[in-house]
């Protein structure tokens, strides 16, 4: 049954003493995080009460990237993570330069992503296009292709983009808004990690000339008038899953009680968080130096989906722009997990396999989610369905995924790797 917390405090002032687990002793789960706006519901499940009602101390721990966060929790310096949705879908699939076995039960939310041009870029679009102040994601970007295509002419060289990590949402969302532009991503333009701290002063210091990053960097460029917001992650995907909780299998294995306490706690979080009336205090917490450290009016901005394209201070309100809770956004579809795969194997990362489609599906382990929070807050379809084929829950250029049929899926896309299979990338 899950529990549902009506009024909070933060840490150690509510008026009741935490459930206990075992040893009428209260648990501590060591846990590492980026810091990011969707953090949010670990960060709220930590310091409002909601860990400590189910007889857990979260110890956050704030780390510079996903490597890092990968490799700390493989070598037991952390119980959980805040991780990249596509990380336990590579571990389990053996790809990268340290993979660990990972998992998760719980999803963060949805939404958060958006991608940034400098302003230098989009003002020379604009000069070669003719494009609109209010264009679109998918105009935005075959505007690009237009720019990159005379800049090739010019023999001018090849601008380089920033994405947090090779096996991240970021690459994979960045990829496929180019790809639907007609920009090949490992031809026509250069690809970088930079970590999400660090993209926007990237930006300003020429080392890049875009970045795809999540909440609130991309705001943070804007505000400094250095960037300009060109796509969200609800343009390319609105369902794309975003972050996760990591855990390594053995740990979720060995203790099913503290995991399942975990999620009630999790769970109660992210209701928490999708409530405007909890913002204030929710930006509040999230903008101290300990966790993001980032001005508490841009966080308010990101939260209320008053996302800010340019200097001038012309805005795009995106409804919903953070999902939370509502709408299942916390549950670990297979499907979604068989999509990422389908993204690896388009960007060869990746070879199809059946061995390997079962390893991906794995890697979400909604089976556990289920266990903890029950019927009622599990979603009645399977757990894989056909993605992007209903309103509201579209690609951006019109594909449908269907994970019985990943390897017709990645034939379909004119823009891919071109084959099926490669040899697995290195990551930072």
């Amino acid at each position: 049954m899950t529990t549902i917390v009506s009024k909070v405090t933060k840490s150690g002032s509510g008026e009741t003493g935490p459930a206990l687990i075992g040893n009428d002793r209260q648990r501590t789960l060591r846990a590492g995080f980026i810091p990011l706006v969707d953090a949010s519901v670990l960060i709220a499940a930590a310091e409002f009460g909601f860990a400590e009602k189910e007889g857990l101390k979260l110890d956050l721990v704030k780390d510079v990237s996903w490597a890092n966060v990968r490799d700390r929790l493989a070598f037991r310096q952390f119980d959980i993570a805040h991780m990249l949705s596509p990380m336990p879908v590579a571990s389990m699939l053996d790809l990268g330069s340290n993979p660990s076995p990972t998992i998760t039960p719980f999803s963060l939310g949805r939404g958060g992503n958006a991608i940034t041009l400098s302003t230098r870029l989009f003002a020379r679009m604009r000069e070669v296009t003719g494009l609109s102040e209010t264009a679109g994601a998918l105009d935005n970007a075959k505007s690009l292709k237009t720019l990159l295509d005379e800049m090739r002419v010019r023999g001018e060289a090849t601008p380089t983009f920033g994405v947090t990590y090779p096996f991240s949402s970021h690459n994979y969302e960045f990829r496929y808004w180019l790809a639907a532009g007609g920009i090949d991503p490992d031809q026509d333009v250069k690809l970088v990690v930079v970590p999400p701290p660090l993209t926007s002063d990237a930006l300003a210091a020429g080392a890049i000339d875009g970045f795809c990053v999540g909440a609130p960097w991309n705001m943070v460029a804007s505000e400094r008038g250095i960037g300009r917001i060109v796509a969200a992650k609800q343009d390319i995907w609105p369902s794309a899953p975003e972050k996760v909780i990591g855990m390594r299998p053995e740990w979720a294995d060995a203790q099913p009680e503290a995991v399942s306490r975990l999620l009630v706690a999790l769970d109660a979080a992210a209701r928490w968080c999708d409530q405007a009336d909890n913002h204030g205090a929710l930006a509040e917490t999230l903008a101290d130096a300990k966790y993001i450290a980032a001005p508490v009016e841009i966080i308010r901005q990101v939260l209320a989906g008053r996302f800010s394209v340019d200097a001038q201070g012309n805005q795009r309100v995106i409804e919903r722009y953070f999902t939370f809770h509502d709408n299942f956004a916390n549950y670990p579809r297979k499907s979604q997990a068989l999509w990422i795969y389908s993204q690896m194997i388009r960007w060869g990362q990746a070879r199809y396999t059946q061995q390997a489609t079962e390893a991906a599906a794995s890697a979400y382990r909604s089976d556990l989610y289920r266990n903890a929070l029950g019927a009622d807050n599990t979603p009645p379809e399977a757990d894989t369905r056909i993605e992007g084929n209903t309103d509201g829950d579209r690609f951006m250029d019109g594909h449908v995924f269907d994970p019985s049929a990943i390897e017709d899926y990645v034939r379909g896309f004119t823009v891919s790797a071109g084959n099926l299979g490669s040899a697995n990338p290195e990551d930072a």
